[in-house]
């Protein structure tokens, strides 16, 4: 019996502190992909710096240096006020 309550408690923790916040981390950033607009700066999971254009249903287009990209909005990895902001 004290077998199963100690496996229990060690999921329970581990619940709390790997699960719990890793599906709050994906919420925000599901929230924070759908809030997008055009005239924000963002930052690609590849590294690309760029300002909003055009934002369609999957794709948004953004302007670099380098030009005009269409990225899918699940490459965006967060704003680029709040990676400035960050470090």
């Amino acid at each position: 019996m004290n077998q199963m309550v100690m496996l229990l408690m060690i999921l329970v923790v581990f619940y709390f502190f790997m699960i719990r916040p890793q599906m709050k981390k994906q919420k925000e950033l599901k929230k924070f992909r759908e809030s997008m607009a055009a005239g924000d700066k963002i930052v690609t999971i590849g590294g690309i710096h760029g300002k909003i254009l055009e934002v369609a249903d999957s794709t948004i287009l953004i302007a670099t240096e380098s030009g005009k990209l269409r990225v899918d909005k699940s490459a965006i990895s967060n704003s680029a006020e709040d990676r400035l902001t960050t470090k």
